[in-house]
């Protein structure tokens, strides 16, 4: 399993696909599938039966998982899409954008 650096409540960018340039916060990660889910993005149509839960049924839409290798973290301050790094300060590990250089 490789060192993931997306975690959840990323704001992240999506670089490849269908969906490139599309923004999202990440919602939930799969480190064993290497996937994300991303708030607004690869929204598909599930068909539902009527239940108790849903009487009416119908089509939902809902996220699908997306590569992690097909996103990228946004720099909150450049807005554009960055490498991460991790560095000590102090006693505690961070992240921190390659590009700006600040922590995220």
């Amino acid at each position: 399993m490789i060192k993931l650096k997306i975690k959840t409540g990323d704001i992240v960018r999506v670089i490849a696909g269908d969906h490139k340039g599309s923004e999202g916060k990440v919602l939930r990660v799969d480190r064993e599938k290497n996937k994300a889910i991303v708030e607004g993005v690869n929204m598909v149509s599930k068909h539902t039966k009527p239940s108790a839960k849903s009487p009416q049924g119908g089509i939902v839409k809902k996220e699908a998982s997306i590569q992690i290798s097909n996103i990228s973290l946004i720099d909150p301050k450049t807005k554009e899409a960055t490498r991460t790094g991790v560095r000590v300060e102090g006693d505690k590990k961070v992240r921190f954008s390659k590009k700006s250089n600040q922590v995220l």
